[in-house]
């Protein structure tokens, strides 16, 4: 490893000021969530702001604001901190003789589907932490990633991956929302919820209907199924959306669905993973996890 020429680094306790005085906009509250006393954390911040050359804050009788260099210094701060964090957590999982499985997936699919999946897993493996990385389109070729629950044809380069079942889409509003009568093709004439990782989707359930028609195409767009379903769970408009990220609120009466008619998605959930760990322990063991899950939630279907 060569050796670094750069030694202006600034210390983490002044990097740790910056970071809390920036988050709360206040040096104050920096010191009491750091333990340190007002002026020292002052003191920290005004020796970073001498390293680096730059005015960090503006500094006013009512208070302080990040100036645009401060700003900007605090993203990349912002990161270096986490990433110091992560690697810190990640040595002591090591020395406790443990494996870290680093798991990427879409934001709705963890909390509907993948978190109840995994209950009791690390009472089961004690020796295996996760860590789940929401993504709204999770990196499958990112090698800081195990394993990816991702939607697409399953055929993703150097990575092995299991079906998990297919997307039935379902549209479905607020209760009251639409006419009990309603047919496809009056939809249009209310908002129609987007999600912009299936940016055809409506016009394919109404195509799929026998209706072909442009403004499917038109309303608010989401980058998660969660925000599209709160949305119309407030009255925003009618969403389309995976059938099983729907189930509990179709059971207690906060959705309807807005037509009976439910279409299957080209593509599908798959668990993909890096071939080269496929017989590892710690894939081994999720992919065992996950297999017997669905076989659980089939049997009892």
């Amino acid at each position: 490893m060569n050796a670094l020429t750069f030694r202006k680094y600034p210390s983490t306790t002044a990097l740790q000021c910056f970071e809390s005085a920036a988050r709360h906009l206040s040096f104050t509250k920096a010191g009491k969530e750091l333990h340190m006393t007002q002026s020292a954390v002052s003191k920290q911040v005004a020796q970073l702001e001498e390293l680096l050359g730059v005015q960090l804050f503006y500094r006013a009788n009512q208070g302080i604001m990040l100036s645009p260099s401060g700003q900007s210094y605090y993203k990349d701060t912002l990161k270096i901190l986490e990433q110091i964090h992560n690697a810190t957590i990640n040595m002591m999982v090591k020395q406790q003789e443990g494996e870290i499985l680093k798991i990427a997936c879409h934001p709705t699919f963890c909390s509907k589907w993948l978190v109840p999946a995994l209950k009791n897993f690390e009472i089961q493996h004690p020796n295996i932490h996760l860590s789940i990385k929401e993504q709204s389109e999770p990196i499958l070729d990112n090698n800081e990633i195990d394993i990816a629950f991702a939607f697409g044809d399953g055929m993703w380069i150097d990575m092995d991956s299991v079906k998990l079942f297919d997307e039935r889409l379902v549209a479905v509003c607020r209760p009251n929302y639409l006419p009990h009568d309603i047919q496809a093709h009056k939809l249009v004439n209310y908002p129609l919820l987007q999600i912009s990782s299936r940016p055809d989707a409506w016009h394919d359930y109404l195509a799929h209907q026998g209706y072909q028609n442009e403004q499917a195409l038109m309303g608010a767009r989401f980058d998660t199924f969660y925000a599209c379903i709160t949305g119309a769970m407030i009255g925003c408009g009618i969403a389309l959306v995976p059938k099983r990220f729907v189930v509990g609120e179709l059971s207690d009466g906060s959705l309807v669905k807005a037509m009976p008619f439910e279409m299957i998605s080209q593509n599908a959930y798959y668990m993909a993973y890096q071939n080269r760990l496929a017989h590892t322990p710690k894939v081994e063991a999720m992919i065992n996890w996950i297999t017997c899950y669905l076989a659980n939630q089939e049997k009892n279907s």
